[in-house]
């Protein structure tokens, strides 16, 4: 007698799920501050930590150095995008420095933010989580006659760190 055909394996999810993800080019991403929407970006770079290595040469040892893990550094992200006529970027970073840091008496408001994946259906994919995301750069569009870009504006944030999230 045959067997009943069986399930997918999960493997095979797995891959349509990488599909998916492959897929994203028509994806933007949604960048969110304590859980509120403060713009949608075409581009996200820094996503990325490294562990720094110390490297301690043993005495009468000649055949290797250790190598140590140290601390794990995250560089600064950076999100663009074409601009527009929300001034949400502006005003997370003056809440956050400036005239906020005035109101707080110097001290800087970190928050938790997110940068999340959304694919061309607008469904969230991935989530990046930035702890104690802070605002260290803003900047506009440079303006030429001549020029044939779209004008984009950029916005670098500091962070201690993210974790990832699948949907």
């Amino acid at each position: 007698m045959p067997k009943p055909p069986s399930k997918p394996a999960k493997k095979a999810q797995v891959v349509d799920s990488q599909y998916e993800l492959a897929g994203a080019w028509a994806a933007t991403f949604v960048f969110e501050v304590s859980g509120v929407e403060i713009g949608r970006f075409t581009e996200v770079s820094g996503l990325q930590v490294q562990l720094e290595i110390e490297e301690y040469a043993e005495g009468g040892e000649h055949g290797f150095v250790h190598k140590l893990p140290g601390r794990l550094t995250w560089p600064n992200i950076t999100l663009k995008r074409g601009v527009t006529n929300d001034d949400n970027l502006l005003g997370w970073l003056h809440s956050a420095a400036g005239d906020g840091m005035v109101k707080r008496k110097g001290q800087a408001q970190r928050k938790t933010a997110a940068v999340t994946l959304v694919g061309a259906n607008l469904r969230r994919l991935r989530s990046w989580e930035l702890v104690d995301a802070i605002p260290v750069r803003w900047s506009g569009p440079s303006f030429a006659s001549s020029a044939t870009d779209l004008p984009e504006e950029e916005l670098e944030i500091a962070h201690h760190g993210f974790r990832a999230h699948a949907f």
